[in-house]
């Protein structure tokens, strides 16, 4: 008998159940406040205008193009939501300052930048979309592809001078997923992020 013959095959996942009418009125709700946040977010003022406005862009997006069923395990905990959103905004206020001073400083040795793989220890869409958003939306860091099979982000980062910041920014990037993981999900998500500390960065591999 060949090795190939010896090795057993993988484990298929079982099909998902359909989605109750109640989960898929929840993750419409979810959506809907996502894409309204994000609205506001790249206005960057918080008024009813801009609140109003965003809940009708994103009730034509939904029904124009509405998205694939995601499944939501998890559920809202405040008090890391809020957590979640004054970092988010302490990064999006310091990120802005380094680059206005990237952008003013004297003329000198352009900066340097990167692309790196971060592979997300929880993959699910949700997950990695949040995680996607989150990071695009703070200045200096943008994603350039998103592999679903792997639940690795490609981002591309302005103004790292050394591997050891690249570690660092990856370290981050691990830290983000956690306050968004610790505000959205489940018990089994969470298990996830405690059992598996982020391991040290293959540099040679993982930025290019």
């Amino acid at each position: 008998m060949s090795a190939d013959q010896m090795t057993p095959a993988p484990p298929v996942d079982p099909p998902r159940p359909p989605l109750t009418r109640a989960a898929r009125r929840r993750n419409r709700i979810i959506a809907l406040t996502g894409l309204t946040s994000v609205w506001v977010l790249l206005w960057g003022t918080l008024s009813w205008a801009n609140v109003i406005s965003g809940l009708v862009v994103a009730i034509i997006l939904l029904a124009v193009f509405p998205l694939p069923p995601v499944t939501f395990a998890g559920r809202i905990h405040p008090l890391p939501m809020l957590h979640f959103w004054l970092r988010f905004l302490q990064d999006l206020v310091i990120a802005s300052i380094q680059i206005a001073w990237l952008a003013l400083r004297p003329p000198g040795k352009p900066p340097f930048s990167a692309i790196i793989a971060v592979p997300l220890r929880v993959n699910t869409d949700l997950n990695l979309t949040l995680t996607a958003e989150a990071l695009t939306l703070v200045p200096g860091s943008l994603i350039l592809e998103a592999d679903r099979t792997t639940g690795t982000l490609f981002v591309h980062v302005i103004n790292l001078r050394s591997r050891e910041e690249v570690e660092e920014f990856r370290r981050e990037v691990y830290a983000l997923e956690a306050r968004i993981v610790a505000a959205l999900g489940s018990p089994d998500e969470l298990r996830r992020i405690r059992e598996n500390p982020p391991s040290p960065l293959d540099l040679e591999g993982a930025s290019r």
